[in-house]
């Protein structure tokens, strides 16, 4: 007799965006007139490169051609992608070997599934708020107790607060856990962890034989120096941290879907020798992924030509000049807001004592602009609300107009 696998009924409703889009639908009928700024979205919006598009045309001519059709790839990636990778890490000072990164379709595959390799016996700690991915796939896995609604999190998991007095970066949690995720510029509230931020984690993880999950996926939106883009930039952090990246923010790869993750050989825990982790996780990305698309492959090795990352830096200006732009403007109108400055989301306190979700009807209602509650990233986004900057500048700058003019304070 099959039997499911009772932990997904412990995972707590995906209410957020279905019940954000059931506001916006009862707004819109209630009031037809009216155009709804759309603020919330984490996608991009902007057309890909011209290198890029050249990429990706060699790519899909390459498979119209007896000459140079490939099927199946590298499953780790093409050597090519993952030499660039190499490059690309070594010209910021940070040596990864080739066979160390593996290229996924994605950061959100790689950041749920890589919990596989490790023993469901393991204690987990989170930042929160935290992108979902990390508790969702942690709780499926059965390492969770059950859902408490009334305190909004998961009995079994250690949750790192990430407020304003520390800055929104936490401090490593107080008792032994043996797997840490972390994202740094943070999604959803934009914070950038320092590199003293980053070495405590790696002291900790070190100490006690845990591992750090790190999403880097924002990395290219730190434009201050002096802010880590990896934590292999952290001593260290070689023996202890896995760290995955996507091209998906960094070249407006969202629909193209590719990413990567590196699994260094010195990376160990409690019961495994070095290199045992890196071998499974190839084992586990043979056994259950056949490679990513070969086209988006060729698109990924543009972006990293001499051509290509100046393209991106240039999309990426401008997705952080949406994010001035709604900074200034909402500091003008009175919020307080955090992020946006080396990240593309803004985390904006509500004001009063409203709650995230009062906060997100105020604004709908008010100034017609959709944000996403902060409740929806865990307990401590609770009275937030987060903005992105991933739309075109015209939509933008009418978003933050109808807040200057309509918004009540």
């Amino acid at each position: 007799m099959a039997k499911i696998n009772a932990h997904y009924r412990k995972l707590s409703a995906g209410y957020l965006f279905p019940e954000i889009g059931r506001r916006i639908k009862i707004f819109q009928q209630d009031n037809p007139g009216f155009k709804v700024h759309r603020l919330g979205i984490g996608n991009t919006t902007e057309p890909l490169t011209q290198a890029v598009i050249n990429g990706l045309r060699k790519g899909v001519d390459s498979l119209a051609a007896k000459e140079t059709y490939s099927g199946y790839g590298d499953e780790q990636g093409e050597e090519e992608l993952r030499a660039g990778l190499s490059r690309f890490y070594k010209n910021r000072g940070v040596g990864i070997e080739i066979d160390e990164f593996f290229v996924s379709d994605g950061a959100k595959p790689d950041a749920g599934n890589i919990q596989s390799i490790f023993s469901t016996d393991n204690r987990i700690a989170f930042q929160d708020p935290a992108y979902p991915v990390y508790v969702d796939s942690n709780v499926a896995a059965g390492r969770s107790g059950p859902y408490d609604n009334k305190q909004g999190n998961y009995s079994g998991f250690v949750y790192m607060v990430c407020n304003l007095e520390n800055g929104f970066i936490p401090d490593p949690p107080q008792e032994r856990v043996d797997l840490l995720y972390l994202c740094s510029p943070n999604n959803p509230t934009g914070a950038v962890a320092t590199h003293r931020d980053l070495q405590n984690f790696v002291d900790y993880a070190r100490e006690r034989n845990a591992v750090i999950i790190y999403d880097a996926s924002y990395s290219e939106f730190i434009s201050d120096s002096a802010l880590p883009r990896s934590i292999y930039e952290v001593n260290g952090a070689k023996e202890c941290a896995i760290e995955i990246n996507s091209f998906s923010k960094f070249a407006g790869f969202t629909g193209v879907r590719l990413g990567w993750s590196i699994v260094p050989r010195t990376l160990v825990c409690e019961d495994c020798e070095p290199g045992e982790l890196h071998d499974f996780w190839l084992r586990r990305q043979t056994t259950f992924f056949n490679g990513a698309s070969n086209i988006a492959q060729r698109g990924g090795i543009a972006v990293l030509s001499d051509q290509g990352l100046r393209e991106c830096a240039a999309l990426i200006d401008y997705y952080m000049e949406n994010a001035r732009v709604i900074r200034e403007s909402l500091l003008k109108r009175g919020l307080l807001v955090y992020g946006g400055v080396n990240a593309p989301y803004l985390w904006v306190k509500a004001p009063g004592n409203l709650s995230s979700w009062e906060f997100f009807n105020k604004l709908l209602d008010e100034a017609h602009v959709v944000g996403t509650p902060g409740s929806g990233f865990g307990p401590s986004g609770e009275g937030y609300i987060r903005l992105s900057a991933f739309n075109h500048r015209e939509n933008i700058e009418e978003a933050v107009r109808s807040i200057l003019d309509n918004l009540a304070l």
